[in-house]
């Protein structure tokens, strides 16, 4: 029987309808728009509480008991085996692993044979739940695994591993098995010498040539550990206070906000409810923007990706920032009401009007989905508050499986221009042709920029300057598995040693400074295994180059793979340091935002972990970086007057003199990766200079340059469009301590001639 035949797709259509229309019906009796918003959200977690939801466990396993409810149905053993995945979904793992002891001593051999996979899993899943999520420490699947990441309770690890040695003497090339296998010994603290020789993946707990210091997740400690599914985060300064403050959404409709506000002294309060944010659930991601210019930062929710059959048609959500420690959500006065599945869009001032437009990619899955056609949008900012569609007239109409877009302007012409990141393969560059006074208008380069040459299914993408030579290049993650294969075949084939080109690998476009773009991925050393869905990137050692951090997996529970940390040797080629950093968490990684919490100058990391399923829930992370160098850096915040208030766009040029090389480092002033949100302060390191030459700022919008000159590293300013003094921003620096109470050691800093 196949459960998703239940409920005709036309009836999901009109659930849909009814949900919109009843919704609509609402919006004229004339509550706040806040509680519009909360009433929709409500309506549509009902409706999609439904059996053909494929992501919802709950209401199959309904149906599942009513069946076995029946007279004489109560040991039949295809509903059984079809429970036995559900209640795994669900987080059930010890009454999964009973279904499925129960099952293998009636079953015959060949039935026997298709179970042990999932049979397996289930074990794997129970030996994480008693010890990386009931007893979860700061090194809990951290790979590889070691110390206190070795598992106390050791029940769930051994069935695994009889249940993978069986599975592996029938078939010596199921490497999903093989490498879950490796795995399951390290959890037992006995790999690799107690994993049969025929079987071993060797070297799984080498370090790589590059070493960085270890990381410390202190998210526990500090009360961020936020235990839920997958979504976004945004690390940035709420109140006007600034010190960092952390905000994070779950993905599914049911799943709350949460908001951490910084204490000013190396804590965090949870003050999510008294914001307004309570009631204001779902969002694989989210983003802060200053979309009115009033100097407090506002949130952008962005819902229903990953959803089909209708499922993903959700709105997305305006957090209006009263200022006051509160939250409105505008999403209805402002016009931004829409019912698309999407996690991606890209703020940005689009026709040089100093109010930022935003630019919104949606999921569509073709072949007639229940849910409809999903078109990628553009909208206006109008100065006043509300936004207009101005889609079809800027000629950015795309229809396709959108997971990424970013904006910057790639050929230096003063107008932001579009890249698209999609799973059909597609990667779409719009460049803006936007003249003053005239309306916004995109034309379609990507075959003449050279991007249409990979056709490789993509997710996570930005713009940055890895390289630091002034043009911003395009990475992109790839995301491009065989259908049905667990990522930990892709994994178990690279540590053998097997050939598997372009599967899962970043991507790196050069930018040629004509207009054209080269992928370099091979020759950076970016052709590894990673498979991201949500990354980020910033500087762990103040280097000037940026690094990255990518956020793994999907939604099978047996893509058990590392997260992955690469250090940019340079700006010529990237290291991976996952192993040495301690940051290779096998759970599913997403949202991603490096920032530094402690105004020491040196960047942590925050990742939002979790998958899709209720069940595939974790700890969100805090890696907490001890210092890598004794380079400098500087702190900028902007704050544009003609250009946007928050300066999204402004260019920064930061010159200096490094053991007698005077050279530059580039940054755009954003949040980040198109799936995780750094602050808009932006941080930079300068190496060992001890003096800045020269910053250079040409303001978005205006394309107004100035520059200040003579500066000192190591300090926190705050520049204004139009004033040429800078003003230095005191802030306290923050230890953050242990449970036990111990201080997280100081990072090391260079000394300072200020």
């Amino acid at each position: 029987m196949k459960l998703k035949k239940y409920v005709p797709k036309i009836i999901i259509s009109a659930m849909v309808l009814l949900c919109i229309t009843g919704f609509i019906a609402y919006r004229n009796a004339g509550p706040s728009s806040h509680a519009q918003m909360i009433s929709l959200l409500r309506k549509l977690e009902k409706h999609n509480d439904i059996v053909t939801n494929p992501f919802n466990a709950k209401p199959k396993l309904v149906y599942i008991d009513s069946l076995l409810n029946l007279r004489g149905n109560n040991h039949n053993m295809y509903a059984l085996s079809v429970k036995a995945p559900l209640l795994l979904k669900e987080g059930q793992e010890q009454k999964a692993v009973d279904i499925y002891e129960n099952l293998i001593n009636r079953m015959d051999f060949s039935a026997v044979n298709d179970m042990l996979p999932d049979m397996g899993i289930a074990y794997m899943r129970l030996g994480e739940r008693s010890n990386c999520m009931l007893n979860h420490t700061g090194s809990s699947c951290i790979f590889p695994i070691k110390d206190e990441g070795v598992h106390r309770i050791k029940t769930g690890s051994t069935k695994a591993i009889q249940v993978y040695e069986s599975i592996l003497k029938s078939d010596p090339d199921d490497l999903s098995s093989r490498w879950l296998l490796n795995v399951a010994f390290m959890t037992l603290g006995t790999y690799p010498k107690a994993v049969p020789k025929e079987f071993l993946i060797p070297n799984l707990d080498a370090d790589t040539g590059y070493k960085v210091k270890p990381f410390t997740d202190m998210a526990a400690d500090l009360g961020l550990d936020v235990f839920g599914r997958a979504g976004g985060v945004i690390v940035d300064d709420f109140n006007n206070d600034g010190y960092l403050d952390i905000v994070t959404s779950g993905w599914d409709i049911s799943d709350p906000m949460h908001y951490f506000q910084n204490n000013k002294d190396g804590t965090f309060t949870n003050v999510t409810e008294q914001s307004g944010l309570k009631g204001i659930t779902g969002g694989l991601n989210i983003q802060q923007v200053d979309y009115n210019n009033d100097g407090n930062l506002d949130i952008f929710v962005l819902r229903g990706a990953w959803n089909t059959q209708g499922f993903g048609n959700q709105p997305p959500s305006l957090l209006r920032n009263n200022g006051d420690g509160t939250f409105t959500d505008v999403t209805i006065p402002s016009g931004l009401l829409y019912f698309h599945p999407t996690q991606a869009a890209t703020w940005a001032d689009f026709n040089n009007d100093g109010y930022l437009d935003v630019f919104i990619g949606t999921e569509d899955s073709g072949g007639g989905d229940a849910g409809g056609t999903h078109t990628c949008m553009l909208y206006i900012n109008n100065g006043d508050g509300t936004f207009t569609n101005v889609t079809d007239n800027a000629h950015c109409n795309l229809t396709a499986f959108v997971k990424g877009v970013t904006s910057a302007d790639y050929n230096n012409d003063g107008w932001p221009d579009i890249f698209i990141s999609t799973l059909n393969g597609y990667k779409y560059l719009l460049k803006n042709k936007c003249k003053s006074g005239k309306a916004v208008e995109f034309e379609d380069v990507s075959i003449a920029a050279g991007l249409d040459k990979n056709r490789e299914p993509t997710f996570t993408t930005w713009f940055f300057d890895y390289d630091n030579d002034g043009w911003p290049d395009i990475m992109v993650g790839g995301y491009n598995g065989k259908a049905n294969v667990p990522l930990g075949y892709y994994a178990a084939a690279e540590g053998l040693g097997r050939p598997i080109p372009k599967m899962g690998n970043p991507f790196l476009f050069h930018n040629n400074h004509d207009g054209t773009f080269t992928e370099v991925t091979n020759e950076v050393g970016l052709n590894k295994v990673v498979f991201n869905m949500g990354a980020n990137f910033g500087d762990i050692d103040n280097d000037g180059y940026p690094d990255m951090y990518f956020g793994t997996g999907n939604p099978d529970f047996r893509s058990l793979v590392p997260n992955k940390l690469f250090k940019n040797i340079d700006g010529k080629r990237f290291a991976d340091v996952t192993t040495s950093s301690r940051m290779g968490n096998l759970q599913k990684g997403h949202g991603v935002a490096f920032a530094d919490f402690r105004n020491v100058g040196i960047q942590d990391v925050f990742i939002e972990m979790g998958g899709a399923y209720k069940g595939d829930s974790y700890n969100s992370s805090l890696y907490v970086n001890p210092g890598q160098s004794n380079n400098n850096w500087i702190s900028l915040k902007l704050e544009g007057v003609k250009a946007n208030r928050c300066a999204i766009g402004s260019h920064i040029k930061v010159t200096f003199t490094e053991n007698g090389v005077k050279r530059s480092v580039y940054k755009d002033v954003n949040s980040g990766g198109s799936f995780g949100s750094s602050p808009l302060r932006q941080e930079i390191g300068i190496g060992l200079a001890n003096r800045i030459d020269d910053i250079e700022i040409k303001w978005a919008g205006s394309q107004t340059v100035q520059h200040f000159k003579n500066l000192a590293p190591n300090q926190f300013l705050h520049i204004t469009e139009g004033d040429d003094k800078v003003t230095a921003v005191h802030l306290n620096k923050l230890t953050f301590k242990h449970k036990a109470g111990i201080p997280m050691c100081m990072p090391m800093t260079a000394s300072t001639d200020k």
